[in-house]
């Protein structure tokens, strides 16, 4: 149905608040999007982000990708910066967003 992932270590400049992990991906199959899949997986890593100490959510999402942003949006997640990394011979653009936990 879908996956998420976080991870600790390196920051992106952009993100100025305290304690910060970063949401790698959260994918949901196409199958299952707009179910409620993707919400579950948020709440667990916002929880999971919050047990550990971490008082930041941030996460890069591909400038192009309109549902993606909303839905992040919708969780009052903000955008910071943004970030260009090379994919093949394309440079792509991501959005830096950043969730604070503790409000």
């Amino acid at each position: 149905m879908g996956y998420a992932m976080l991870r600790s270590g390196s920051v992106l400049d952009s993100v100025t608040d305290d304690e910060p992990i970063e949401l790698v991906r959260l994918y949901v199959s196409r199958k299952h999007l707009g179910g409620g899949v993707g919400a579950a997986l948020m709440r667990v890593c916002i929880n999971e982000a919050s047990r550990h100490g971490h008082r930041t959510l941030w996460l890069g999402v591909w400038e192009h990708n309109h549902r993606a942003q909303a839905f992040y949006r919708k969780w009052n997640f903000r955008e910071v910066g943004t970030h260009v990394f090379q994919l093949g011979d394309d440079p792509q653009t991501d959005m830096l967003m950043q969730l604070s936990l503790s409000e």
